[in-house]
Formats: structure tokens, C-alpha cells, sequence
């Protein structure tokens, strides 16, 4: 009977194609670590204060700190009340990026920090649960002499949460408070070379708009977006990907069209796996560099999401396929208990996703984390996916034990065999549990790389080279994840080599006494029942 290409390829055939598949690793991570660059970059900006009369403002409604036509600026407060100049009228402009410099689609993605810069003063104090409001807009244009063209304008509230470490008495006036960031802005696209902000901070005493917000001094904006270099990396290594994954799940589907029996779930499980790859794989990214697609970012976060989706059912189901000891098997209405929650899961972060990158589409100011319920939500979001996901893990390590132990009980049927069968099935043993092992130390290492990269200072020192971590992070697991799929179809594809066939010549004394048979879940003809099947058989009646 015809096996697995795990079951049936010789061991030296498999070390080659390990070492093979080990090599490739390392490149996908040398290619992060020495040849892209980091990430991404961060660019601080300090807002320019801006005069903006009302005979100024019906001429032109954007102000800009510096180039032709800049703006007339003050260089403080003092100096704004000194010519009698309103808070209302004072405009806070910011050009991206800073002169002598452009942006590029090659950045895909530009997101925006803000700082308040806050003094302190004993009559005008930040009050508890201050919130700033601020009159924004953003404007682009691809060269420097053409006018700006609105891209976005809001209204956004944002709430401070400052702190001030010394005494509050009149000495330490002037001081400034400690104020944690606050999410400002994110563009899904980079289409355009300049773009500007301004910002006015509205005064309202009747409305009781900013009011009690202390005396905010100045504004600094942080822009991050990620580096051309590591962008150009990261799009080769989807364009490598693509047709490799997609040509052995094409020859992978094929295998299984040409058995006599219909495909079983592992088999479909597989195929689907290796569909969610492809789909990730795809590089659309390149149509981002000559189109202005703002909405690539929630288009990422969808396609990663249906992987890991499909990824973490895949385990459950191939681990459940390999249970022996169950009757119930091939069927994927077994596993709705496993897989429900998972679906779930994933439904649960779509919707916070499109209640976040979503409203950006329109409203690239907008933040869920701007309200005290957003937030709120958002951390129950992120805490509830946290523990989904160690729960998780451990019901997979659980299903692994399960399957490692029965599997050991079945080997004490081995001493009963011949020399040359009991090889092959300790070696088919083997071979599982170090597949399931491999399985288990990927999803650690994804865990153990995403710690590091996020407590490193971002690169390390190798001699007379520079090794990006965050980069080797970024397409190592990429590439990781990719190589585990095609390793998946290669060796769970059918073989054309049987086994009992080529070994029927050296068992034929041994087999006198008890035929103990071994089937696969991928090879049995009524489906997989079981992974290690041994059923023993009295040769004479």
C-alpha cells in the first residue's frame, strides 16, 4: 500500500531535504539582518507657530513654516500676547518631511505621534480628565511650487494625562509636565512627496473648549513610516515566495486527484493551509507604489488574519486526525468545539480592526484609543486575546502529549514484528514526533522573536557588520512560516513508492507468525481513522 512521502522516502533523501529547508531559514533571516534595513524610521518634528489673521485666512487657508510663501511666525506665547494676538488665531503648521527631503509610496505607510509640550503654572493647572481639542487638517502636493490640496480635516479630542514630579508652588513655575504620548494620525499610503498639518487649538470659554488644559507652549509630532530599503526587501521576498508556494500546491492537489479515493480532511485541511499562504503571499504591494490605495494596511491585517486563522485550525485538526484510539475521524464537525472559538476569535479582532484601520479610511485623525471606552475596549480586546492565545497553546501542547503517549503505548507491538518492519515503523514513529516537535518550536520561536524584537534596541554587532533585528524578525518568521507550509504539502503529499512491496522479499519468514500492519491518516483507504494503526493478525486460522 502506497504511504505519505514522510512514511516512504528514505532517511538520507529526507536529512537532504531538512538541511535543504534549514538553509533557507537561515537566508530569510540573513536577508533581514544584513541586507535590509530597519523597519522603520521616526522622524520628530516641532510644530511651528503659525499667525493666521482673518484677512490672512480668506486668502489662503493653509499656513506653511518655511519655503516660498511661508508663513509669519512668533517664536512664543509672550511674544503672541505682547502684539495682541488671539489663541484662536495662532496655527500650528508642520511640513513632512523636513526640507531638502520627500516621501515616497516606497514608505507605505505614514503614522503620526503627538506631544504637547505643557508648562506649569500654579492659576492655570491641568484639570483631572482634561481633554484637548484640536482643529486639524492635512494637505499634499507632489512638487513645491503647486497649491496644497486638502487630503483630511477634523475635529479630535485627545485626553491628556500628564504629570508633574515636583511641589506645585510658584518656584517650579514654568516647569514642564511629564505627558505620555497621544495617537494622532495614520495614512495607509504614501502616494504624494509633501504633505502639511495644521493645527489650531480652538479657545471656548463658554463651551468650555480647551479650558483647563495648562499653558501648552509647543507641539511635537513624531512620524514614523517604514524604510524604502527594508519595503523593496520585503516585496522581492513575496515575489520569490508567490510561485514556490503556489507550484507545490499545485503538484501537491494533483497527487491527491490521482487516488482512487476522495480526498480526506487532512488532505483538504492541507490544500487550505496552503491557499491562506498564497493569499498572504500575493504581492499586491506592488500596485501601491503607483496607486493611491489607502486601504492596503486593513487589506495586510485581513489576509495575515485569515493565516494564522487557518493555521492555528490546521493544528488543532492535524493533531485531532492523528488521536488514536478515536472512532469519530474525517469528519470536520468533530472539531466545531476547537475550531469555533477560533473563528470567533478571529471575527472578534476583524471587528476591532474595522473599528479602528476601518474609520481611517475616511477620518485618518480618528483613534480608538482616544476615549476612555475605546480604550477600555481595546485592552479588553487585546487581554482577552492574550489569554485565548495561551490557553491556546496549551490545549495544543495537551493534544501533542496525547498523541506522543498513545503512540508510545502502541510501540510495545514492535518486538513482534521483523527486524526490517520494526526499523521502518520506529522510523515512521520518529518522524511524526519530530514534525510535531518542529511544529511546536515554530510557534515558539514566533513567540520568542516578537519578545526580542520589541526589547532590543533594534540591532546588534557582528564583527564589521550591523544585524537588523527587527528586520531579521520580520522576514525570518516570514520566511519561516512559508517554508513550514511547503514542508507540509511536500511530505504529507501521496507517494508512488510502496513500501510493502519493496520489502515483501525480506519479511516473508517473519510475517509467518503475525502481519502487523502500519497506515497513515493521508494513505488509508477509508479515511484517517487512526495515525498508527497496528492492527495484529493471526497468520493461520
Amino acid at each position: 500500500m502506497a504511504g505519505a512521502i514522510i512514511e516512504n522516502m528514505s532517511t538520507k533523501k529526507l536529512v537532504i531535504v531538512g538541511v535543504i529547508l534549514l538553509l533557507f531559514q537561515a537566508l530569510a533571516f540573513m536577508v533581514g539582518g544584513l541586507i535590509a534595513p530597519k523597519p522603520t524610521t521616526a522622524v520628530h518634528y516641532l510644530a511651528t507657530k503659525c499667525v493666521d489673521t482673518v484677512k490672512h485666512r480668506q486668502e489662503s487657508k493653509w499656513l506653511v513654516p518655511w519655503g516660498p510663501n511661508q508663513c509669519e511666525k512668533i517664536q512664543s506665547f509672550d511674544e503672541a500676547i505682547a502684539k495682541k494676538i488671539e489663541a484662536n488665531n495662532i496655527v500650528f503648521a508642520v511640513h513632512i518631511p523636513l526640507p531638502n527631503k520627500e516621501m515616497s509610496p516606497w514608505f507605505q505607510f505614514m503614522l503620526v505621534i503627538l506631544q504637547f509640550d505643557i508648562a506649569f503654572k500654579l492659576f492655570n493647572q491641568i484639570e483631572e480628565g482634561a481633554l484637548a481639542t484640536v482643529d486639524v487638517g492635512l494637505a499634499y502636493r507632489d512638487d513645491t511650487f503647486s497649491e496644497w490640496t486638502e487630503m483630511a480635516h477634523s475635529f479630535e479630542q485627545r485626553k491628556l494625562n500628564c504629570k508633574f514630579i515636583t511641589s506645585k508652588t510658584i518656584d517650579n513655575e514654568g516647569r514642564y509636565y511629564e505627558c505620555d504620548l497621544l495617537p494622532f494620525m495614520e495614512v495607509g499610503s504614501v502616494a504624494h512627496k509633501y504633505y502639511l498639518l495644521n493645527i489650531r487649538l480652538p479657545v471656548d470659554v463658554r463651551k468650555k473648549v480647551n479650558v483647563g488644559i495648562g499653558e501648552i507652549r509647543d507641539i511635537r509630532l513624531v512620524s514614523i513610516h517604514q524604510n524604502g530599503g527594508f519595503t523593496k526587501v520585503w516585496f522581492a521576498m513575496k515575489t520569490f515566495l508567490t510561485p514556490s508556494i503556489l507550484i507545490i500546491m499545485i503538484w501537491y492537489w494533483r497527487r491527491i486527484s490521482l487516488m482512487s479515493r476522495p480526498p480526506v480532511l487532512l488532505e483538504k485541511v492541507i490544500l487550505a493551509l496552503g491557499i491562506s499562504m498564497t493569499f498572504i503571499n500575493i504581492p499586491v504591494e506592488w500596485f501601491s507604489i503607483g496607486f493611491n490605495w489607502t486601504w492596503m494596511l486593513l487589506f495586510g491585517d485581513i489576509r495575515q488574519g485569515i493565516f494564522y486563522s487557518m493555521l492555528l485550525s490546521f493544528w488543532i485538526i492535524f493533531c485531532g486526525e492523528h488521536l488514536m484510539d478515536q472512532t469519530e475521524r474525517n469528519r470536520f464537525s468533530v472539531y466545531w468545539k476547537q475550531v469555533g472559538p477560533i473563528v470567533f476569535g478571529s471575527f472578534c479582532l476583524f471587528i476591532f480592526d474595522m473599528c479602528e484601520r476601518g474609520v481611517q479610511l475616511t477620518n485618518p485623525f480618528y483613534s480608538i484609543w482616544a476615549s476612555d471606552v475605546g480604550t477600555e475596549l481595546a485592552m479588553a480586546f487585546i487581554i482577552v486575546a492574550g489569554i485565548c492565545a495561551c490557553l491556546y497553546f496549551l490545549f495544543l501542547c495537551f493534544m501533542v502529549f496525547q498523541v506522543f503517549r498513545n503512540i508510545s503505548g502502541k510501540r510495545m507491538s514492535l518486538p513482534a514484528m521483523s527486524k526490517a518492519r520494526r526499523l521502518h515503523y520506529e522510523g515512521l514513529i520518529f518522524r511524526f514526533k519530530f514534525l510535531m516537535l518542529v511544529t511546536l518550536a515554530c510557534a515558539a520561536m514566533t513567540v520568542i522573536f516578537f519578545i526580542i524584537s520589541q526589547v532590543n534596541e533594534g540591532h546588534w554587532h557582528w564583527g564589521e557588520h550591523t544585524v537588523q533585528v527587527n528586520s531579521a524578525f520580520f522576514t525570518g518568521i516570514y520566511g519561516m512560516w512559508n517554508l513550514y507550509v511547503f514542508a507540509i504539502m511536500f511530505l504529507y503529499a501521496p507517494s508512488h513508492k510502496r513500501y510493502g512491496d519493496e520489502q515483501s522479499s525480506g519479511d516473508v519468514g517473519g510475517s509467518s507468525g503475525e502481519d502487523i500492519q502500519l497506515t497513515t491518516t493521508v494513505t488509508h483507504v477509508d479515511g484517517p481513522s487512526e495515525i498508527y494503526k497496528m492492527a495484529g493478525k493471526e497468520a493461520q486460522e
